[in-house]
């Protein structure tokens, strides 16, 4: 799996609290936003879960070889049966981020693992949230990104597991282009929602200083 924007934002962006302890990220991928979570703060262990067998093969690859290690591990499972068996165990996260699967149209290439990370007919967004709602510690939160045209969806199913916005970034990719993302923070509580924009870039390979200020901490140039 290539390292997208969009795990690179997420990773960034989403909020870590003094009292977050442990933290899940849902589909690792090569575990590039475990590895930023684990960079950004010493104090938590990060387990993630990956079903694809080479995603997973390279995130545990990629664990054992940082200097996080001992804090990181990735289990090999889907995420509907990992959330159910925690649950029974009443195990809980402080922390739980996604970048989901987002394709939920029939849109298919020949790599038959990057189709299976990308599209929501293996973990579609009514099992994340769900799933979500099952091990997420009382006081925790949920951060995702999504396509901004799946917002409205999104939380309407969060606000049926009792998961409510409390944060939210839309992106857009430069000044003249649509919203293209939704950053989203969750939690079991209502609060004012902090709410605001990031554009990328303001031409081709030249960044805003919004977005080299978010993510310059992860980036060798920039």
């Amino acid at each position: 799996m290539k390292i997208g924007t969009d795990g690179v934002l997420l990773g960034a962006w989403c909020s870590l609290k003094e009292s977050t302890k442990k933290i899940l990220d849902v589909g690792s991928g090569t575990g590039v936003i475990s590895l930023m979570l684990a960079q950004r703060f010493n104090n938590a262990t990060i387990d993630s879960v990956e079903l694809e067998n080479n995603a997973h093969k390279q995130s545990v690859e990629n664990f054992e070889r940082s200097v996080w290690a001992d804090r990181l591990f990735c289990f090999h499972s889907t995420f509907q049966d990992f959330a159910n068996e925690l649950k029974e165990d009443g195990q809980t996260y402080d922390l739980i981020i996604s970048n989901p699967p987002f394709y939920t149209d029939n849109v298919k290439n020949n790599n038959r693992a990057r189709n299976k990370a990308r599209s929501t007919s293996f973990l579609s967004f009514v099992e994340l949230i769900s799933g979500v709602s099952k091990i997420l510690s009382n006081q925790g939160e949920f951060t995702t990104i999504i396509p901004f045209k799946e917002e409205v969806k999104f939380i309407e199913i969060s606000k049926q597991n009792k998961l409510f916005l409390n944060k939210i970034c839309r992106v857009k990719g430069n000044n003249n282009s649509d919203i293209k993302r939704s950053l989203l923070t969750f939690s079991f509580y209502k609060k004012k929602l902090d709410e605001n924009n990031l554009i990328i870039e303001t031409s081709r390979h030249l960044y805003t200083d919004e977005y080299i200020n978010l993510t310059k901490n992860f980036y060798i140039k920039m």
